[in-house]
């Protein structure tokens, strides 16, 4: 598989995630919308194309570079054992998801990564199209350590691709205002993370909102004491205290917010 089979690949995911959560909310939506969604999409679409654009011109050399110098030279942790190659796949994923845990929760632990993670964490109501909000240099941060985890633990093309993967469509989901069975919910919160424990981080609360860090699996939670779940549903209001005006959250408002006076 080449690059751009694997970035073709990885796109077609992500927007058919994106069309399919945006159809499914529309069908049968968790909760009605207390702010305009068309404007709201105006914002968060936008924002993620930019982003895309950016990362892609700055970081996607660096990645190629990476994966292909490990894959060649059998550089990183995985590289040391002879594994079957599934299980190399299955390290992947999982080693990469706890990285973005702990990455997650620094963005809410320290003040300085807060003013870039604030930027989604202020979008007013949550759908799939808050999967796609963040500040580019959260994301350049974020790409940063990716890079370096690739080249630890010696991940090649197949196991990052997975990983994006999933992470696009389980951040798409998690994010989504989907209306679940509970007792669905309650099996898959053993393992994996779904809207109602991510919906528990979204809220204004802060003693809520610094919890529940999982991406992919919740068991990062559950083993290092972040896992919130008994918070009731209807009562979680989403956002931040600090920003609740919609008209001051628009494109240009989100890239100039991180430099203003900061909020918890």
């Amino acid at each position: 598989m080449s690059i751009a089979d694997a970035s073709m690949i990885r796109f077609l995911l992500f927007a058919g995630g994106l069309i399919f959560f945006l159809i499914i909310e529309a069908i049968n939506p968790y909760r009605k919308s207390t702010v305009s969604k068309i404007e709201r999409w105006f914002t968060n679409i936008p924002l993620a194309a930019f982003n895309a654009v950016i990362i892609n011109l700055i970081f996607a050399a660096s990645i190629v570079h990476t994966i292909s110098y490990v894959t060649a030279d059998k550089v990183g942790i995985l590289n040391i054992f002879e594994l079957p190659y599934w299980i190399n796949i299955l390290a992947t994923v999982i080693a990469m998801d706890f990285v973005l845990y702990v990455w997650h929760l620094l963005n809410h632990e320290v003040a300085f990564f807060w003013r870039f993670h604030v930027v989604h964490h202020c979008d007013l109501n949550m759908d799939v199209t808050t999967a796609t909000r963040f500040h580019i240099i959260e994301l350049s941060f974020g790409t940063i350590i990716k890079i370096f985890t690739i080249y630890i633990i010696g991940a090649d093309l197949l196991g990052v691709l997975i990983f994006e993967s999933t992470i696009a469509l389980a951040t798409q989901f998690h994010h989504s205002s989907l209306k679940i069975p509970g007792w669905f919910e309650s099996v898959f919160w053993y393992l994996f993370v779904p809207p109602s424990m991510h919906r528990i981080h979204h809220s204004v609360v802060i003693k809520e909102r610094n919890t529940n860090y999982g991406v992919i699996f919740s068991i990062w939670d559950r083993m290092l004491g972040t896992l919130l779940t008994k918070v009731y549903q209807d009562k979680i209001l989403i956002g931040v205290g600090a920003y609740r005006k919609q008209e001051k959250l628009k494109f240009l408002n989100l890239l100039v917010l991180p430099f203003k006076r900061p909020v918890r």
